[in-house]
């Protein structure tokens, strides 16, 4: 049968719409998209000349495929909170098998150099065609209510594809045998409309309170705008508080990703889609003192770009790694495509990751990412919210990234130097 993805544009004013349908080749797995942005043109984006990679994706450089067939969104941690458990290397990603979205996670005990699957996060909300969504994979640093650090959770969207009308909600699930076994623990957050709610990210706020930040479209003044949850036991959920809401209603904030640096300081990194221009669903960043404040909502933020002007477009993420002779460390942040200061696609597009040491502020530097993916298309497949683990020296860094392989979207893994 043909596999088929729904694509939810993130630039329109207004309810959520799925806008296009991207048809494949014939597969026996079926995917439906996360989420997804209008047609801009397969190779090229605005104003810009396509970059090719020649290399298929089975031959890029050292990459390999994660799992047996098509995934989407992948995420990787390192375990650092469980015992014997620790310097596991975990990954998930989302598949739909025969209309059931589930959530697949892969195990690997070599640094990342072979995985296998150990275990599956499944529920109604995502089966028969309902839709599922934009997992996060998260290990619990410190206790939070009665689970112990090392808890892994798993959140996700669920029901965009829901009939008649989606009612979206984001639902939580934990593991207290290192991905083995799941089940769920709590409802972040529930539409009180046929609005989307996407992208959940877990972070610990200056409190200890579990944080969780996502995308909200259900405000009728928003288009989209970035909201944050906070618990004390990751049942009860407190808030909402928006985080970034631009004073446009066109203005589309999404994708939230949180780290936190040595010093306290947590780093956001996040696209903001607005109504066009160069610099739609540019990759932005922005700072808190205690991970729960982030000051005025309708503060955009800052523009990541490099010295000569580069900026990442599309599906930003972030990770921060050690770094010899820098206390703070630094970061590293990928995005979907690679564009130049004029608004033509730059060279490295799909081939490249950023990195500061100065908590992201100022440039951001160029290096090879570990996978090199083919496709510039900008649907919710190639390079779409890759995932980066740095090693525990800092000096390596893993990527996932999702890449067409024929027709099927196949995440695939690989490190390079950091």
């Amino acid at each position: 049968m043909s596999a088929s993805t729904n694509l939810r544009s993130r630039r329109r004013s207004g309810p959520a719409a799925f806008l296009m349908t991207l048809v494949a080749a014939v597969t026996a797995l079926s995917l439906t998209s996360c989420r997804g942005d209008p047609p801009q043109g397969s190779e090229a984006g605005e104003g810009g000349k396509g970059v090719a990679n020649n290399a298929a994706p089975g031959e890029m450089a050292g990459a390999k495929a994660l799992g047996e067939g098509g995934g989407l969104y992948p995420r990787a941690i390192r375990l650092r909170h469980s015992g014997g458990a620790n310097g596991r290397v975990l990954a998930s990603s989302v598949v739909h098998k025969g209309g059931n979205g589930v959530g697949e996670i892969q195990e690997s005990t070599d640094g990342g150099g072979s995985f296998r699957r150990v275990g599956t996060v499944s529920d109604g909300k995502a089966a028969d065609g309902k839709g599922l969504c934009c997992a996060t994979l998260y290990e619990l640093p410190r206790q939070v209510g009665d689970m112990p650090a090392g808890t892994l959770l798993w959140a996700a969207s669920f029901g965009q594809d829901e009939k008649p009308e989606p009612r979206m909600s984001i639902r939580v699930f934990k593991s207290t045998d290192h991905g083995r076994n799941w089940s769920y623990l709590s409802t972040v957050a529930t539409s009180p409309n046929a609005r989307g709610l996407w992208e959940p990210e877990f972070s610990i706020d200056a409190e200890g309170n579990l944080v969780c930040h996502y995308s909200d479209e259900t405000d009728p003044r928003h288009s989209q705008k970035l909201v944050a949850v906070r618990s004390k036991d990751g049942v009860s959920w407190s808030g909402p508080r928006d985080t970034v809401a631009g004073k446009l209603a066109s203005d589309r904030p999404g994708m939230p990703v949180v780290r936190k640096l040595p010093n306290g300081t947590y780093v956001m990194s996040y696209e903001i889609c607005a109504a066009g221009g160069k610099y739609s669903c540019v990759a932005h960043l922005r700072t808190s003192r205690d991970g729960w404040d982030w000051g005025d909502p309708a503060d955009l933020g800052t523009r990541a770009e490099t010295a000569d002007g580069k900026y990442f477009l599309h599906a930003p993420n972030l990770a921060w790694a050690p770094e010899e002779g820098n206390p703070q460390g630094k970061l590293l942040l990928v995005g979907q495509a690679m564009y130049n200061k004029d608004g033509s696609r730059a060279e490295g597009s799909g081939r490249t990751i950023w990195t500061n040491s100065e908590g992201g502020e100022g440039a951001w530097r160029e290096i090879p990412a570990p996978v090199a993916v083919k496709s510039g298309k900008l649907d919710s497949c190639p390079n779409y919210s890759s995932s980066l683990l740095p090693s525990e020296d800092g000096r390596k860094v893993l990527e996932v990234a999702t890449d067409y392989d024929g027709g099927v979207c196949r995440p695939y893994v690989a490190t390079g130097g950091s």
